[in-house]
């Protein structure tokens, strides 16, 4: 299976200072890849260069190649609304928009030029099921998105990044903000949308990697240590590194 995306000889600078170091990753499609590592580590900064992200950041530069479907995204006249178009993100913060549920998810879909209203009905419809919030909410739907539970909010991201018909799911620590229950949720969402979607998730909670995960990548100041399929991961790391942080040595 050739991959989603893929980086090569990756490197990425905030001014001066150095945060990633040629990283070299394939992300299968239809997978759930897990980025884990202590905090400072890069996981972060790797996941927004995958959507460009970073561009908005002053003095930010990046070398080296992503590539989405074999298509450099950092190539001169790359279209980068198109780009976060196919690649969606949803943040470590719930952050929904001061608007009602349903324009939360019709956002997007009305700033590309969608605006007849049964054909956002039903982006609307089909966006709050796959992110297993319509029948909480399907009454609801003129209430402001604030109104909704942490866990609902994070729901209802992850419902109006999916408006926008993605490719690909960056989550940046979806779940740090969340109660258990919530987060359980989350990460059934996760499973179900994988069959849909490329996932790339960005975790401090090792054991929320193993669970959730088809692969795992190990950050470690700046550079990617180890990647490789969860279970091997786990059980069988290749790199001392790698095993002492999952066994809390450090991190």
């Amino acid at each position: 299976m050739d991959p989603k995306i893929t980086s090569r000889e990756l490197d990425f600078f905030y001014g001066k200072n150095q945060a990633l170091k040629r990283v070299n990753l394939d992300i299968k499609e239809h997978q759930i890849t897990a980025l884990m590592g202590p905090s400072g580590c890069g996981k972060s900064t790797f996941l927004r260069t995958l959507n460009r992200m970073n561009d908005i950041i002053p003095c930010a530069r990046v070398s080296g190649r992503v590539l989405l479907d074999g298509e450099d995204i950092y190539a001169p006249g790359v279209d980068v609304v198109r780009i976060r178009q196919k690649v969606g993100m949803v943040f470590q913060q719930p952050n929904p928009l001061p608007k009602s549920i349903f324009e939360n998810v019709a956002f997007g879909p009305r700033v590309l030029g969608t605006n007849h209203k049964v054909r956002l009905e039903e982006i609307v419809e089909r966006s709050l099921r796959a992110s297993s919030l319509w029948e909480e909410v399907k009454d609801e739907l003129g209430k402001s998105g604030f109104a909704l539970s942490g866990g609902q909010q994070q729901r209802l991201c992850i419902a109006r990044a999916l408006a926008i018909e993605p490719e690909v799911i960056l989550m940046d620590e979806p779940c740090s903000a969340l109660d258990p229950l919530s987060t359980l949720k989350i990460e059934e969402l996760m499973q179900q949308l994988k069959n849909s979607y490329t996932i790339v998730i960005v975790t401090h909670n090792m054991q929320q990697a193993a669970r959730v995960s088809d692969w795992t990548g190990f950050f470690l100041m700046g550079e990617l240590i180890e990647y490789g399929g969860t279970a091997r991961i786990f059980s069988r790391p290749k790199d001392k590194r790698t095993e002492d942080y999952i066994t809390g040595r450090f991190g």
